[in-house]
């Protein structure tokens, strides 16, 4: 289904979250009409949740009263109402490069984006300032902070459950350094990940770094200042350019990004390995069965970030994004297939797509269920 280019939309976001930058960045490049809306007390507690059964950024609603959340599901349907400029490669490798990267960096950052806010005092001066006035701004600054406050304490006490741990920090931290050196000189040679034209791996791109590392004061100063290729990456993808650009011809992968993959490949993947594990188990034991819905979390999963040990709560939700890519690669013509499986035998998984994945899911608003 399309629409008329006389449809709107309204964006409820806040400048400062993880996921609304990749959302808004996005609806800039593809020129979709829409009101940026800073999310009040109300949104939160009543208009969003009531809407969408979560009180989650951002959310979107349409001129015909349609809500879309989840940044996946919001650009999936608006690709298929908006197809002019897609943000997904029509070409095999760099289709499922993309995806990979978008699971990547939407899951597996988001303990990066979540430790340099929430471990650096200074950047809470900000976060107080914006949610405050954001949440309340007509009532008495003493009332606006005492919200904003219990919010940041909250979101404070979700880190550790995402990996942001003690002994860990120090791995987190060479591995967030080492990663921005490689985008760092990728973007002294290309405008956007995979050419001139930004895909939906940089809008995912821009979860952790608009909203978190490149607006905290902290790693503002001590990552992205001192890279001036990738700040600039920010501002331009964020302000929706490269409409006229192509991605990189012969369906190429950039080499430049193989660091990115062996990643994705030794560090994300064996944690998926042990999300599909814990899953595997909560239903063998609780017998669930088709549309049940699963935890939030399913205990912990181990793996390693930059060589150093690593765990956090095992995410369904994570498993799902694999799962996936696993069911767009399936759905490809054989041909396709056999020049994907070509492109991962650089990384010694040829059957990576064919991989068990644990038990079948399936995403319902924010939550994950069983297929």
């Amino acid at each position: 289904m399309t629409s008329s280019a006389q449809d709107s939309y309204t964006l409820y976001s806040w400048q400062l979250s993880y996921f609304s930058g990749k959302t808004r960045g996005y609806l800039n490049f593809k020129g979709i009409p829409y009101t940026d809306k800073n999310i009040n007390a109300f949104d939160m507690t009543y208009r969003i949740p009531k809407a969408t059964g979560a009180s989650v950024m951002p959310a979107i609603k349409n001129n015909k009263g349609e809500w879309f959340q989840d940044t996946t599901a919001i650009v999936e349907a608006l690709e298929e109402r908006h197809p002019d400029f897609p943000v997904v490669p029509s070409t095999p490798k760099q289709l499922i490069a993309s995806l990979l990267l978008e699971a990547w960096l939407d899951e597996w950052w988001l303990p990066v984006g979540m430790h340099y806010r929430w471990s650096y005092p200074e950047n809470r001066v900000l976060f107080m300032h914006e949610a405050s006035t954001g949440l309340l701004p007509y009532t008495p600054d003493f009332i606006r902070r005492r919200l904003a406050n219990k919010i940041a304490n909250k979101l404070h006490s979700f880190a550790p459950l995402i990996g942001v741990r003690e002994g860990q920090l120090a791995g987190m931290e060479s591995f967030t350094n080492k990663m921005l050196d490689v985008f760092e000189q990728h973007f002294a040679q290309s405008a956007f990940l995979f050419g001139d034209r930004p895909s939906i791996a940089d809008f995912a791109l821009l979860g952790p770094l608009y909203g978190h590392l490149n607006r905290d004061p902290a790693p503002k100063r001590d990552l992205l200042d001192i890279r001036p290729n990738l700040q600039a990456w920010v501002a331009r993808c964020h302000a929706g350019e490269g409409r006229d650009g192509q991605f990189v011809e012969n369906d190429e992968v950039p080499e430049t990004l193989k660091p990115l993959f062996t990643s994705i490949f030794t560090e994300f993947f064996p944690l998926l390995d042990g999300i599909a594990k814990n899953i595997g188990d909560h239903v063998a034991k609780n017998h669930k069965k088709s549309g049940d819905k699963l935890p939030r979390l399913v205990g912990d999963a181990a793996s390693t970030m930059d060589g150093q040990a690593f765990s956090r709560g095992a995410v369904p939700y994570t498993l799902w994004m694999m799962q996936r890519v696993q069911n767009i690669f399936n759905a490809l013509p054989d041909a396709d297939q056999d020049a994907i499986k070509q492109w991962l035998r650089d990384y010694d998984d040829r059957d990576l797509m064919s991989k068990d994945f644990g038990p079948a899911l399936k995403r319902t608003g924010v939550t994950t269920c069983l297929a």
